[in-house]
């Protein structure tokens, strides 16, 4: 059994050092990954972050990432698998640049406290209540960057350190969870995954990162082009919604409108507060409030607007 993350003043504790870390350093590092990204790289101040996607030259996403801006680099935190193809092209784009990439996976762990007690627990109470805004904070004698989220605080620590971290927070009160109360968690705030609900075939405004993602008034990027171009003249063909299922199904089950394919489940999980739950990109015609049938098996998906209700 999962743990809630709807607990009250607390906080439910999880261990996602998995996910992939670099540093750019250097006085050309911001100027270099501006280029490469789809959002404002040189107007973030230290103690500042966004989100932002990196794009094939046909606006396809090649992978999501964090941008975390301190006094000396920008560190970057992404999806695992989506770690070597932005890596590779990082290290193409700074050719040329007065910048440097660090690998900082193995480095660095990452512990998310999810729940409306975590920045008490981070002891980062004081940390603007903004997405991304980030500070230094000690907890039990240990350092760490704790991080705002859409859900809590993400606190990132020397990979050592990162034992006796969980230590000291579950010492406080946070609740020991699991990477199903992470994803949980996303799903029910209608936040994509790079490597489940997106892929290489996936434009930002089609899963609705726009908004999130994109800076239209910045200079030139990767993949600008067909991204401004959908924006100001064209209508996506598909749409991130969210599933209401009549039973739990697999990533992947086709959905079907009077018989036709309209996309297939990405994320799937069974919510404590909603139940059997997904995400999906579907094709438009598929709109909020139609029932699509979940593959053959009689499972039936309400499209939905995110976030979930």
């Amino acid at each position: 059994m999962t743990a809630s993350t709807d607990n009250g003043d607390g906080a439910v504790l999880v261990d996602r050092s998995e996910r992939g870390k670099l540093a750019l350093s250097g006085a050309g590092a911001r100027e270099a990954l501006n280029g490469l990204v789809t959002n404002d790289v040189e107007t973030l101040e230290p103690g500042r972050g966004l989100y932002a996607a990196v794009l094939t030259p046909k606006g396809k996403m090649i992978g999501d990432l964090r941008v975390l801006a301190t006094e000396t680099e920008l560190f970057l935190d992404m999806e695992r698998s989506a770690l070597q193809a932005i890596f590779d092209v990082l290290r193409h784009g700074l050719v040329g640049y007065d910048a440097e990439i660090g690998k900082r996976t193995l480095e660095c762990a990452l512990l998310s406290l999810i729940g409306p007690g975590a920045p008490r627990l981070a002891g980062a109470e004081d940390l603007p209540d903004e997405e991304h805004a980030h500070a230094d904070v000690t907890i039990g004698g240990l350092r760490a960057r704790a991080v705002r989220t859409d859900g809590g605080v993400d606190l990132i620590c020397a990979a050592d350190d990162a034992p006796a971290l969980r230590d000291a927070l579950t010492a406080s009160g946070a609740l020991a969870g699991t990477l199903d109360d992470a994803e949980i968690a996303r799903v029910e705030s209608g936040r994509p995954r790079y490597g489940v609900d997106l892929d290489e075939t996936v434009i930002p405004q089609e899963a609705g990162l726009n908004e999130r993602a994109v800076s239209f008034t910045k200079g030139c990027y990767v993949g600008q082009e067909t991204v401004a171009r959908l924006f100001y003249k064209g209508k996506p063909n598909r749409h991130l919604r969210g599933l209401r299922l009549s039973a739990a199904v697999a990533p992947g089950t086709p959905l079907l409108l009077a018989g036709r394919e309209v996309g297939r489940v990405g994320s799937a999980v069974s919510s404590p507060r909603l139940g059997p739950i997904g995400l999906a990109l579907v094709r438009r015609e598929a709109e909020p409030g139609d029932v699509l049938d979940a593959g053959d098996g009689g499972v039936t998906a309400q499209v939905v607007e995110l976030p979930f209700a």
